[in-house]
């Protein structure tokens, strides 16, 4: 499938050929940056800084506006990008698309209010003010499970703070990359402010990102293991950092809890994107009085679920990224029933073969088996056992993970309890998806530093000055 937005990209000497991970098929090859080519592109987005910084809010506001329309009146055309490179149903695409707009469009607005501060002072001949810049070159490292809204998060505020930045997209995703440039392109960004380096050396270019004397800020979206890393690099020259990092999340189901409405966040949380999300449920704890019941509705509904190509009408579950993706679920599985855990669904790699995974649903599930442990990434969800509020939130805090949490539960004083018992940056109380523009998202403990989106966002992509202005007595 010929893409319009990526005709300038396709390179047939490139060296790097995106797969799509439903077929096998070839999508297209496109240019490699070595870290020598990161190295210029660095020192271009320095040069670009003081032009792009002194443009009013308002201004930069109004480039990031026209993106935004773009990319809704190109919604469709992206999706199907995304579809073809990382697998996702193309519903789910179109929506990644719609949400990853929309921190364009807030943080357009946002940049209007980088608000400083005016500070009663301590001497009568002086004046306090507190003033907010950006902090210079910013550089990003994305996944591939959100190839949109992964960049247009980071992005957003970035430029709407006036800061340049320079993405390296995920290997196995660089076509929706260069398409969300290529729109850039064509709403007014500025080459040199915004440019996606596509690599298939992710850890030489990513050293460059990381030590870089010129960049101020390092944005990374991945597991915990490669932020470390990140971090150890950028320390050196004591870049900023903001990190969103692995997670495993769990999802519990007090007795009170309208049960329906459980199940039914607990599809969406676990099986979206075929488990391939940083905040999708990974452990179901299910109170005494209500496990078999919720059990049996939930395994109707997973078995509803239909595999298939993410490009296919009616699809809602897609494959796995690649091929090590499936040997690691279905090893994780598989450990899980040789430790006594119970199949009620699935199980096994899905029958299409390749890199699919039927829906699988695990029961009786124990704190010491390895699956418990572990980010699934994958459609498998683990039910356990739990008898009291103490027990299960102690249970759900038993990771060194604090990204996001889920609970249902009708009782008042217990919602709050928990909401703040449990050890997350994010918790959704009655709702199984919480991602939206207007909040800040991020963890806590191993899952992360900072916040995206909402209006504090912004904040990780500027400095904050403090003047103190004397000799104002009479």
């Amino acid at each position: 499938m010929a893409f319009s937005l990526l005709s300038a990209y396709e390179n047939s000497a490139g060296s790097i050929t995106v797969q799509n991970p439903a077929t096998g098929a070839a999508v297209m090859t496109i240019r490699e940056y070595s870290a020598g080519d990161v190295e210029a592109i660095v020192k271009k987005a320095q040069a670009s800084l003081p032009a792009w910084s002194k443009r009013t809010g308002k201004d930069r506001a109004a480039v990031l506006k026209r993106w935004n329309d773009l990319i809704l009146e190109n919604q469709e055309e992206l999706a199907q990008i995304i579809t073809a490179e990382c697998g996702k149903p193309l519903a789910e695409a179109r929506g990644e698309v719609a949400y990853g707009a929309s921190f364009v469009e807030w943080f357009a607005e946002e940049g209007k209010r980088a608000y400083g501060d005016v500070i009663p002072t301590h001497n009568p001949a002086s004046r306090i003010v507190v003033m907010k810049q950006p902090i210079g070159v910013v550089a990003a490292i994305t996944p591939w499970n959100f190839p949109v809204a992964m960049i247009t998060r980071k992005v957003a505020p970035a430029l709407a703070a006036g800061c340049p930045m320079i993405v390296k997209p995920a290997e196995a995703t660089p076509l929706s990359a260069l398409a969300i440039e290529e729109l850039a392109r064509r709403a007014g960004i500025p080459d040199d402010v915004f440019r996606i380096v596509t690599t298939s050396s992710p850890r030489e270019v990513g050293e460059v990102l990381t030590t870089h004397p010129l960049i101020k800020k390092i944005s990374f979206t991945g597991s915990t293991a490669v932020g470390k890393i990140l971090m150890r690099q950028s320390a050196d020259t004591v870049k900023k950092v903001s990190m969103e990092l692995g997670g495993n999340a769990p999802f519990i189901v007090f007795d009170d809890a309208d049960l329906d409405a459980a199940v039914e966040g607990a599809l969406i949380s676990k099986y979206r994107n075929a488990g391939q999300t940083c905040v999708c449920a990974n452990r179901f704890y299910i109170q005494d009085g209500i496990y078999d019941a919720f059990i049996t509705r939930f395994a109707e509904r997973v078995a509803s679920l239909r595999v298939g190509d993410g490009s296919e009408n009616g699809t809602d579950v897609g494959p796995l990224i690649n091929a090590a993706a499936v040997e690691k679920v279905n090893a994780l599985v598989k450990s899980a029933v040789t430790d006594g855990a119970r199949t009620v669904l699935g199980g096994t790699p899905d029958a299409r073969g390749g890199n699919f995974y039927a829906p699988t649903l695990l029961a009786d599930i124990t704190p010491d088996m390895d699956i418990a442990r572990a980010e699934i990434f994958g459609p498998v969800a683990t039910v356990f056992r739990f008898t009291s509020e103490d027990d299960v939130v102690a249970q759900a805090n038993d990771t060194p993970y604090g990204l996001a949490a889920y609970f249902y539960a009708r009782d008042l004083g217990r919602v709050w309890r928990v909401a703040e018992a449990l050890e997350y940056g994010m918790v959704g109380i009655n709702e199984g998806i919480l991602s939206t523009e207007v909040a800040p998202f991020g963890g806590i403990k191993e899952s992360g530093v900072g916040r995206e989106g909402s209006r504090y966002g912004i904040d990780e992509y500027m400095e904050m000055k403090y003047c103190l202005f004397g000799g104002l007595g009479n």
